[in-house]
């Protein structure tokens, strides 16, 4: 009898027991935050990154460019239409951040390798130096595969306009002239409607990691 008396008690309370787990799990995930991304105004950022005439720009998108990639093919702003992009800066010449800088785009390029949502853009800061073959040879060398990541020469305007006036990538001042130098070791994300939502110091490790983490993020929306 007293067995029997005792059974459902503690049947109920595996049941108490069982009820609290499952409502603490489902309470978690409906108090976790949600992911989200900031979408950076030229405002928000470093004035030293920001060139003064689009200092003040609001609802700000990349601009529409021309430049050509390592195929000798020409792009511009709409062959990126509907995709994610990452971007950066770099010279082949280059022996202290670029090539690690490199060597971290590629993580970023094999883990969306098959991923048509996704590009890489790798402008050339040197591009009199950098020709369509010089960037070709590279690309070879450094594992970089043509279908995800474009390396990009073109005008050093151009490419100078890019860093300054729409990724806001490098802090050197300047409008692209002989003596004018971009060298930064950022990455830059940026969504499908051509808005800026991160930024990456490309040479740690820890940073690209979590680029890798926001790109999926942005693709998954």
């Amino acid at each position: 009898m007293s067995q029997t008396l005792r059974s459902p008690g503690r049947g109920a309370l595996i049941a108490y027991v069982a009820i609290a787990i499952v409502a603490i799990a489902i309470g978690s995930i409906l108090l976790r935050p949600e992911k989200s991304l900031p979408i950076y105004q030229p405002s928000d950022l470093n004035p030293a990154l920001v060139d003064p005439a689009v200092l003040g720009h609001e609802n700000h998108r990349i601009l529409p460019f021309l430049c050509v990639n390592q195929k000798g093919d020409t792009i511009t702003l709409e062959d990126l239409e509907g995709q994610v992009i990452v971007v950066d800066f770099f010279f082949t010449r280059c022996a202290t951040i670029c090539p690690l800088l490199t060597a971290n785009m590629k993580r970023v390029q094999d883990r969306f390798l098959t991923d048509d949502r996704v590009r890489l853009l790798s402008h050339s800061v040197t591009p009199v130096a950098d020709s369509v073959s010089v960037l070709k040879r590279y690309g070879e060398r450094m594992g970089v595969d043509a279908k995800r990541w474009w390396l990009m020469t073109g005008e050093k305007k151009e490419i100078y306009k890019l860093a300054r006036k729409s990724y806001f990538a490098a802090l050197d001042e300047g409008d692209g002239g002989f003596q004018d130098f971009v060298h930064t070791e950022n990455m830059v994300l940026v969504d499908r409607l051509g808005r800026l939502r991160g930024f990456y110091d490309g040479t740690d490790l820890d940073e690209v990691n979590r680029l890798v983490r926001d790109l999926e993020f942005l693709i998954s929306l």
